[in-house]
């Protein structure tokens, strides 16, 4: 939750006068307590975590959740239920990398809830190329960010600057999250 990638994307939201309120799953926190790797928990015990912090956040139409990869997908997945105004993914894992035969998709063909997936276009947990084939609903916007992996950095080569993307993520998410606040 206080990687650079998050201090930059949630400093430039939190710059634009957006209340930022960041908070990580069990398995995270047990990985900075003993510097071991570890899978993530099942998705249950993160939709639960995820349900309690945003118990204690407010009325959930008022806020707009989501997160950093799983982070972002767990967001999606309880949007409707929980009434979010909105869910913000800052690179979505539509598979996993070398099995794009296995979509993480099918409750994105139905969500309600307004929805913003900030992906790097050779992300690869979905590209661009894949991406634009998946049958997504019309609530699911979807920003580029050029030449970028699953943290938006680009390649040299590309003659982009990683922080080009995160300010664009950035830019982004904000206009997001102020529509979400206009339609609630």
């Amino acid at each position: 939750m206080d990687s650079d990638f998050m201090n930059t994307v949630a400093g430039r939201i939190s710059a634009a006068g957006i209340q930022v309120i960041r908070f990580e799953f069990e398995y995270m926190a047990k990985r900075r307590r003993d510097s071991q790797r570890r899978g993530p928990d099942r998705a249950a015990k993160l939709i639960a975590r995820f349900h309690e912090v945003l118990g204690r956040v407010g009325p959930a139409r008022e806020v707009v959740i989501g997160g950093k990869s799983m982070g972002g997908r767990i967001a999606t997945m309880i949007a409707d239920e929980a009434g979010a105004a909105g869910a913000l993914c800052l690179g979505y894992p539509f598979h996993s990398p070398g099995k794009p035969a296995r979509l993480r998709t099918a409750h994105l063909k139905e969500i309600r809830t307004p929805t913003l997936i900030v992906q790097g276009t050779r992300d690869p947990f979905g590209t661009r190329d894949e991406v634009q084939t998946y049958a997504l609903c019309a609530t699911v916007e979807l920003a580029w960010m050029a030449d970028g992996d699953h943290s938006f950095k680009p390649r040299k080569k590309s003659g982009r600057r990683p922080e080009q993307n995160l300010a664009e993520a950035a830019d982004a998410a904000i206009d997001f999250i102020r529509r979400c606040a206009t339609d609630a």
